[in-house]
């Protein structure tokens, strides 16, 4: 009978004790050691590039299919206010990951306007930056510019590098002027009249044509700028250092999302005009369409996502040429690429 005691007791400790470390065992595991399967799943905020477009419907994607979950995610996604603002609410720590456009990203670090931020992902191989109009403004050229009044946000990357493309394209930025605006009405202070012309991306076209009515314009940058990239998948500096494999996981899910709906656009649409208010899901599909020309690129083959040194350098190259940079600059100061997806 004591036998028998014994027996149960230390078959209980040993239970007790295995218990014990598997729960040991769980609470040190580190954030790359953790696949998200079975695990808590982290809390992070996106911010989508400008506001909630057709171009950004792929995180909406990515969380309606689940790719954020199965990657370990619980993603709370928000309306960005261009490359300056995602930069700035990412280095201050009230979201973790936002597209900016890499050439906006570099005149920031150039010019001493931000820091502490690392793009580990391209998601779009060609810039789309440009200036939109109307049919009936007189704006046909980069030169028509001159005299006329623009509107975009204050950190936008258009209205940053305008003074760039003015200069490659023959104009004289000093004549044009520009107000203030914000993302969701930028389009409808076109449509009112009370400006000429507005920062845009060239995707931007068949939602401006819905709300305004009108035959759109548009003078895109990458017709002076061949070599600059569009947007890029940024998080901080400090993130990427305490949790490389977060970033990789995150990563992976978003650009799986954008595939989808590259490959997909009314379902994306409709995916966006479901979580996000004032959404056009036909206007939303086209600029999906108009997208897909510009998420791959000789450079990148088949893999979405890749981002090449050199072409970097050209585009540091470009602005340093145009008298845009105050500080010279390497690709590595602003991209990683022990992150980046490979081509």
């Amino acid at each position: 009978m004591k036998r028998l005691t014994r027996t149960v007791a230390a078959a209980t400790m040993a239970t007790a004790l295995a218990l014990v470390a598997a729960c040991s065992s769980g609470s040190d595991d580190t954030d790359d050691t953790n696949s998200g399967g079975g695990a808590a799943l982290e809390q992070v905020t996106y911010l989508t590039s400008f506001g909630n477009f057709g171009r950004d419907s792929y995180a909406w994607v990515a969380k309606e299919k689940g790719y954020f979950k199965e990657a370990g995610f619980e993603v709370d996604i928000k309306p960005g206010q261009g490359t300056n603002a995602v930069i700035q609410t990412i280095v201050g720590g009230q979201a973790q990951f936002g597209p900016i456009d890499l050439t906006g990203g570099l005149l920031q670090l150039g010019n001493g306007e931000a820091k502490d931020f690392i793009a580990v992902a391209a998601i779009q191989q060609r810039t789309m930056a440009a200036i939109a109009t109307v049919e009936g403004t007189g704006i046909n050229t980069p030169k028509d510019l001159e005299g006329k009044k623009l509107a975009d946000t204050p950190g936008s990357v258009v209205r940053n590098l305008f003074p760039t493309y003015a200069r490659m394209a023959g104009i004289d930025y000093e004549k044009v002027t520009w107000v203030n605006g914000e993302a969701q009405t930028l389009m409808g202070t076109l449509a009112a009249g009370s400006v000429d012309g507005i920062g845009q991306f060239v995707v931007g076209q068949p939602t401006i044509e819905a709300v305004t009515k009108k035959k759109a314009v548009l003078l895109p940058y990458s017709n002076v700028m061949q070599d600059l990239y569009g947007n890029v998948l940024i998080t901080s500096k400090q993130y990427a250092a305490d949790k490389p494999e977060s970033v990789k996981r995150f990563t992976a899910a978003l650009l799986k999302g954008l595939e989808y709906a590259l490959a997909n656009p009314q379902e994306a649409a409709e995916i966006l005009a479901k979580n996000a208010e004032a959404v056009n899901p036909v206007a939303a599909a086209a600029e999906l369409q108009l997208m897909a020309g510009y998420v791959r690129s000789s450079n990148s083959g088949t893999a979405l996502g890749t981002l090449d040194s050199g072409r970097v350098a050209k585009s540091i190259a470009i602005l340093r040429g145009a008298g845009a940079l105050k500080s010279d600059l390497t690709p590595e100061q602003v991209i990683d690429f022990n992150l980046a997806p490979k081509a």
